[in-house]
């Protein structure tokens, strides 16, 4: 520290010889010996600023120096003044456009919102009919019909029962997007609904050849959740295993006891896996890894958005690991219920 060089005021001045010689104090002469003498002085290893060259060599005084220093600094001090008040207006201005856009985002995501809860009440009152009409050809209420007849109308049947199912999400879907996604959370037996999940699956899971069990504590007690809600995400973890686990793969379904307040609730598959940079998007609505995977698993991207919304709407979290290739675990906790302590 000791032969570090004292700050000066002209080292924070920039082109101090061009100034000096502006103001008429110096010649361009005379800078240039100065020059010549600091670097001298440099070379014998004397750092010296252009202002002290100058005066060493008695080209320029005192008082006339610092009188130019303290121009250039009063110069700086404005010009800097001048550009913090155009970067705090650039600021202001693009904080504004900024808000702006937020504002129309906002605008468009209730315009989908809106748009998908009006077309989806909309395709419910079709299908009621479609529905109706396919189950009394069904009875032959109708009229006798063929057992060719009759498989066409169940296909018909299972179709439309795949698209009643779509619309019920797109509905949660729209209503979740504006906040008005509604839970009725009650005293439920976490034991018989993952059961009935499981059992809503099992062809599903046998027409794949994966193996779905269920591992439960014998101890896990009531939980404070909405019971129809629940259902529908366990139902949809458990597909969502059985869609992207190959045959002679398993899913399983965990419930524990976590301590005296805690239930979690995980689905693990040993399927494809996720790439850990694109674990975030899995919860995009309307959106898929790979647009091939629409194609080869179907699917819509709805399932895991409503799934992690439903999720936080009971004050949870869901929690997902994955290795690429090895398979995915989705888990989450759940609230003892009061009266299950």
């Amino acid at each position: 520290m000791a032969d570090q060089q004292r700050l000066t005021p002209e080292m924070l001045v920039p082109r101090m010889g061009e100034y000096l010689i502006q103001k008429g104090l110096i010649t361009a002469e005379s800078l240039q010996r100065a020059l010549e003498y600091q670097q001298e002085e440099i070379a014998k290893g004397n750092l010296l600023v252009l202002g002290h060259a100058l005066m060493d060599l008695k080209l320029i005084d005192r008082a006339d120096l610092d009188q130019v220093v303290t121009e250039q600094i009063i110069h700086l001090r404005s010009a800097l003044q001048v550009a913090n008040r155009t970067l705090e207006r650039r600021v202001e201005e693009r904080t504004a456009e900024l808000q702006k856009a937020l504002e129309r985002v906002s605008e468009l995501n209730q315009l989908k919102a809106n748009f998908i809860a009006n077309i989806s009440h909309e395709l419910r009152t079709p299908l009621t009919h479609i529905k109706g009409y396919i189950e009394l050809l069904i009875s032959e209420s109708l009229g006798a019909i063929t057992e060719e007849q009759r498989h066409a109308l169940q296909v018909s049947q299972q179709s439309t029962g795949k698209l009643e199912t779509l619309i019920e999400d797109l509905i949660m879907v729209s209503l979740a997007s504006r906040g008005e996604l509604s839970l009725k959370q009650e005293s439920v037996d976490i034991r018989r609904l993952s059961n009935l999940a499981i059992k809503s699956s099992t062809n599903k899971a046998q027409e794949r050849g994966v193996h779905l069990q269920a591992v439960i504590d014998d101890n896990v007690p009531f939980v404070q959740a909405d019971a129809q809600k629940l259902v529908w995400v366990l139902g949809q973890l458990i597909d969502n295993g059985i869609k992207f686990t190959s045959s002679g793969g398993s899913v399983v379904v965990s419930i524990k006891r976590e301590g005296e307040q805690l239930v979690v609730v995980s689905v693990t598959d040993t399927g494809i896996g996720i790439p850990s940079n694109r674990l975030s998007d899995i919860f995009e609505p309307f959106h898929q890894l790979d647009g091939s995977a629409t194609r080869h698993y179907g699917g819509t991207g709805l399932g895991l958005s409503l799934v992690r919304q439903i999720i936080e709407a009971h004050g949870s979290m869901l929690e997902v690991q994955s290795t690429e290739g090895h398979g995915s675990t989705f888990k989450f906790p759940l609230l003892v219920a009061g009266d299950s302590k």
